[in-house]
């Protein structure tokens, strides 16, 4: 696929941005984990990123990273990689365990994803390698599958299909526990604290990064043994917040509100902060720093 191909994928996702309250955390998350990574890039990966990109996105990496979302039911092949569930009460990731498709295919699942992605986006400039992938996608869906990793429910239980089957009421709404911490978390921090402004959240995000997180910050990005990407240790992340945070007092039939919302959104919010950090420590390494890393499989 050219990047004119992007053509009508882009505009609506660029119309979505632009219609207030229809956008969940997918495009809302998304956008929020890139827009934090851009901020992060050094000179060299914003201009390779920015010459990746398709023209629709206007040089702006945020307005096509909930893409592949959006394309799923184009690429069906990449529905499985979106997520990695895991034994049930385990609360810990096993990449040789838990990194395979429904028909038990292995490396399809969102940490196969990113390694895969990581390794074509490795061959930038190398102008024979490069010729065999799709650099312009593999920019989207590593930017897309480093979101998806952060949000503990894509890394949750294989029982519930990570919080699918788990029907609870989010405050007056029936929903499910995946929907509400893929969609209605960040929907309702919207309404309540940030007058309806994305923006808004996004730098209240980055004040927490340079203030509250300060200490964090410099191991947010760096991986054991030189490795460009470690998506084992994200998805480890995901599975014991999960465990500790997001299934207690999640049963089926309870309400979760006030106490469940205001426990859990710094938990959002700080994902949402290390998927962009770590997004711009990647993309730096890859495209100014190759020559110093190894790519493994985690």
């Amino acid at each position: 696929m050219g990047r004119s191909d992007f053509l009508c994928a882009g505009l609506v996702i660029l119309l979505l941005h632009l219609i207030p309250g229809i956008l969940g955390w997918g495009k809302l998350g998304h956008y929020a984990t890139c827009k934090i990574a851009e901020a992060y890039l050094t000179k060299g990966a914003s201009a390779a990123v920015k010459s990746l990109l398709p023209r629709i996105a206007e040089g702006d990496l945020a307005n096509v990273c909930a893409w592949p979302d959006q394309s799923r039911f184009r690429y069906r092949w990449s529905s499985a990689l979106h997520y990695s569930d895991t034994p049930d009460f385990r609360c810990n990731y096993v990449f040789k365990r838990d990194c395979h498709d429904t028909k038990g295919q292995e490396k399809r699942c969102v940490t196969g994803a990113i390694n895969n992605y990581t390794t074509q986006l490795m061959s930038y400039k190398d102008t024979y390698s490069s010729k065999r992938y799709n650099l312009t996608e593999a920019l989207m869906f590593l930017a897309h599958f480093i979101g998806d990793v952060h949000q503990p429910l894509h890394v949750g239980f294989v029982g519930d299909l990570g919080g699918n089957t788990i029907n609870v009421h989010w405050y007056r709404r029936r929903s499910n526990l995946h929907h509400i911490w893929d969609t209605l978390f960040i929907e309702s921090a919207m309404k309540t604290l940030y007058s309806e402004d994305l923006g808004v959240m996004i730098k209240s995000i980055r004040k927490n990064i340079t203030d509250g997180w300060r200490d964090e910050l410099k191991n947010w990005g760096d991986c054991a043994k030189a490795r460009v990407i470690c998506p084992g240790s994200y998805a480890s992340e995901s599975i014991k917040l999960a465990c500790k945070y997001v299934y207690r007092n999640a049963t089926p039939g309870t309400t979760l509100d006030d106490d469940y919302f205001y426990s859990r959104l710094p938990i959002v919010e700080k994902r949402l902060a290390q998927g962009g950090v770590r997004l711009a420590a990647v993309l730096n390494r890859i495209f100014t720093r190759k020559s110093l890393v190894l790519q493994q499989w985690d």
